[in-house]
């Protein structure tokens, strides 16, 4: 199980009187055995730049965090976040964030620690649909790490790579200010990962690319990140240093 045992979604960011009653008065979701599968295929690879030309981008590390995170409650901080003249990296796990508008996958019946926030907001006011938007989680600003110095915010694009696949999201939430390695239900599902909150997602293998002063508005527009991100990608795979 890939879950992070600790109080893996506490946000940074308190809910709100009001978030907490618009949850409260939201429909009652179906319960998990009820959930129908996604139609189409459930794995891909978006755009044409390929998972091994930007694997062998980030082969080296120069490390731009002052310390390293940990994947998981109880284990070692070992990861590190890397970067580049155009981007920060990092090489993690997988867990699965459902937090966000509760849906029928996404919700305190699928998800035991299921939050309806997120940190960062559609152009409407209302928060992520982890199970249709890719987005990844970023740690919150610390003393290991403050992503805005790199130029890394809401709204930022991101290619993550599981394997052969590229999946192209936006930076939709933060986490705890000394774990990484988080993406949202739909990133998991696209990249061919079991996007189970309760016992879904990878243990290793999973590379997160963040293109630096990136960003995507609004924020749920997916055919703009995919759009910006293979641009980005492509440079970032053709540059020198």
């Amino acid at each position: 199980m890939f879950q992070r045992r600790e109080s893996l979604r506490a946000r940074v960011q308190s809910l709100t009187l009001a978030t907490a009653g618009a949850a409260l008065l939201a429909p009652t979701p179906l319960p998990a055995a009820a959930v129908p599968p996604l139609p189409g295929p459930a794995t891909h690879s978006e755009g044409s730049v390929a998972a091994a030309d930007l694997l062998d981008r980030v082969r080296s590390c120069t490390q731009v965090s002052r310390g390293r995170y940990r994947t998981d409650g109880g284990t070692r901080s070992a990861v590190p976040v890397c970067g580049t003249r155009k981007a920060v990296f990092w090489k993690a796990d997988l867990d699965v964030d459902c937090d966000g508008r509760p849906t029928t996958r996404c919700n305190r019946r699928t998800d035991p620690m299921f939050s309806a926030a997120t940190a960062y907001q559609q152009s409407d006011g209302r928060h992520l649909n982890a199970a249709s938007l890719p987005y990844i989680v970023i740690p919150a600003p610390s003393g290991i790490w403050n992503p805005r110095v790199q130029g890394v915010r809401g709204g930022s694009v991101a290619a993550v790579i599981y394997q052969d696949r590229v999946q192209y999201a936006v930076v939709g939430d933060t986490g705890p200010r000394d774990m990484i390695g988080e993406a949202s239900y739909a990133t998991a599902r696209a990249l061919g990962i079991r996007p189970d909150p309760r016992n879904g997602g990878v243990p290793s293998g999973v590379t997160y690319i963040v293109f630096k002063d990136s960003e995507v508005a609004p924020i749920e527009d997916h055919r703009a990140a995919v759009e910006t991100g293979e641009r980005l990608a492509r440079q970032f795979v053709q540059a020198k240093h």
